[in-house]
């Protein structure tokens, strides 16, 4: 099986990496801090590959969730993305959310059936090392 993943590292240029997939992939690493859902949307149904990665192992989700873009963390979600897949460093993208206090992108996670136990550090601990009793709550109920 072919791993779906395109790694958008510059250093790869001149390598056999097309440069145009190299722009194209950081287009969309941009859309999704940006929280452009309807680019992402369009790019996803024309077939990009929705665990597309950067250098780091981050996700469009990761990126997505840590910015706090509720709609394109949906929109990623809903065409298939892995709402557990950890970055290089073990962090998943509800963590990441957690840690930024965004609410409503933990909400849609959740929703999604991301693990606030996953990662390292996970969700759950994350919320309880920062003092977010609202966010353990949420995440404990689920």
């Amino acid at each position: 099986m072919t791993d779906p993943t395109v790694q958008a590292d510059p250093t790869t240029v001149g390598t056999g990496v097309d440069e145009e997939v190299i722009e194209l992939a950081g287009r969309l690493f941009d859309a999704a801090r940006t929280g452009d859902a309807a680019l992402l949307a369009a790019y996803l149904d024309a077939g990009t590959p929705v665990e597309l990665t950067n250098d780091r192992g981050d996700t469009l989700l990761m990126l997505a969730a840590y910015h706090g873009h509720a709609a394109a963390v949906t929109a990623l979600l809903e065409r298939g993305a892995q709402a557990d897949r950890a970055n290089d460093h073990g962090q998943t993208p509800l963590a990441g959310a957690v840690f930024k206090g965004a609410t409503e992108v933990v909400d849609a996670l959740l929703a999604h059936g991301a693990d606030p136990t996953a990662g390292a550090p996970s969700a759950l601990d994350a919320a309880r090392m920062f003092g977010k009793d609202e966010l353990v709550a949420r995440l404990t109920r689920r």
